[in-house]
């Protein structure tokens, strides 16, 4: 993503909790350029990893976005080893440009989806590049689809098998319900979950629950907030 040429009079930077973001108005719109220097942004999430992961962690964090929560963690929690997966092809320069705008070492950043099984899938990306999805239902709307890229589908128990993390930072717009079945918990002692009950309602949102308590993961109301929810070992 060329991120070198800005509209007249636009910063080259966009400032965070003392991170920087390469100004880009195909990922930073008003709204998010507003959260960002409010230091809102993904605020929920962010007050819980700040306060619950350690600089020891291995970390995997599903939905990479732009690049924020790793970064974050990488900067301000010293946070030696993560793993971040995005499935937008369209962000993973984004991503990388944000990790070498801050001089983030540690973060291993995969374009690719977890699954049962190793396969790929059709990725189509849009104008706006975060409303990129992997369905092509919207026509014309967030700048229409302006290519179709072929994404990996990666097993997740091989991937948890390698990585052995112990921290899940995940936010996947409702696909939780699917793939949390899939993992093996019992290596994590915290995992923090934005979750879609808006998606897969009162009964997806019961199951998550159910899933973390059978794993020895409990709910932990103090760095929990609405929809984010954080789970921990032995608290």
């Amino acid at each position: 993503m060329d991120t070198s040429v800005k509209p007249e009079g636009t910063p080259k930077f966009i400032r965070s909790r003392g991170l920087k973001f390469p100004y880009d108005p195909r990922v930073i719109d008003r709204k998010r350029r507003s959260l960002l220097h409010k230091d809102a942004y993904e605020l929920k999430e962010s007050e819980a990893v700040l306060s619950q992961i350690k600089p020891d962690d291995r970390v995997i964090e599903l939905g990479a976005g732009m690049g924020y929560m790793s970064t974050l963690m990488a900067k301000a929690l010293k946070v030696g080893e993560i793993h971040a997966f995005e499935a937008n092809p369209a962000m993973i320069p984004y991503i990388r440009s944000v990790h070498e705008a801050n001089g983030v070492t540690g973060v291993t950043l995969h374009n690719a989806l977890l699954g049962d099984t190793a396969g790929e899938v059709t990725f189509y990306v849009r104008g706006d590049f975060v409303a990129s999805s992997m369905e092509d239902n919207l026509g014309d709307r967030h700048g229409g689809v302006i290519a179709r890229e072929t994404v990996p589908v990666r097993p997740v128990a091989e991937v948890f098998a390698e990585i052995k993390p112990t921290a899940l930072v995940c936010d996947i717009e409702g696909a939780e319900l699917h793939l949390l079945p899939l993992m093996d918990l019992s290596g994590l002692r915290l995992v923090v979950l934005e979750l879609h009950p808006q998606v897969f309602g009162q009964a997806g949102t019961e199951a998550v629950f159910r899933l973390m308590s059978d794993a020895g993961l409990t709910y932990f109301p103090k760095a929990s907030h609405g929809k984010v929810v954080t789970f921990k070992r032995g608290w």
